[in-house]
């Protein structure tokens, strides 16, 4: 019985949060300027092409890297397995004719939310790595996770699961790094 009611409270929960995004937000500025932000998180291009470019510097060679296992780790724990464990559908599909998408349907299961798990998994490297980049990538990060719940394709516990999954991929990666090599990572 406990977990029924714990699955009652999440599914109370996301139609709170998206049945109120969904009233207040929505005006012609953020119905274009989120669907632009979502397609930087798509498939984690963006935090991709960062990573890489941070590959050319000796300095953030090691950022790059640590971007590119967490975001590798967050897509094998998140798409591959949990995704596919857990099945949501998207809020869309289980309500179709609730607004109009601003973004071609996505693919694939709702739970989690796989832009969010690889923009905050990037962004949070970047943040214990140097936060000079950091504050702006956890910033766009942020923005990237909203505009799933903005656009009706991810609830807010897909969202809110997503970036925790992003944190910890970040986290064990910049650890394991520092237990295996005995240097800080962290600064």
């Amino acid at each position: 019985m406990g977990s029924i009611s714990l699955f009652s409270a999440v599914n109370s929960f996301d139609a709170a949060v998206m049945t109120f995004v969904q009233e207040h937000f929505h005006n012609p500025v953020t119905d274009t300027l989120f669907p632009i932000l979502t397609y930087l998180g798509e498939g984690g291009v963006f935090w991709i092409l960062l990573a890489l470019i941070l590959l050319f510097f000796p300095q953030k060679r090691r950022t790059g890297i640590f971007m590119l296992c967490a975001m590798g780790t967050g897509f094998l724990l998140g798409e591959v397995l949990l995704k596919n464990l857990v099945c949501r559908p998207r809020p869309f599909q289980q309500f179709p004719n609730y607004c109009t998408l601003l973004i071609s349907p996505p693919a694939g299961y709702s739970f989690p939310s796989g832009h969010t798990c690889s923009s905050l998994a990037s962004a949070s490297v970047l943040l214990f790595t140097d936060k000079k980049l950091g504050i702006p990538a956890l910033t766009l990060a942020i923005l990237i996770a909203f505009s799933r719940i903005f656009l009706f394709v991810h609830w807010p516990s897909d969202v809110l699961l997503g970036a925790l999954l992003g944190i910890c991929c970040a986290v064990t990666v910049v650890l394991l790094y520092e237990s295996h090599s005995g240097k800080a990572a962290l600064k």
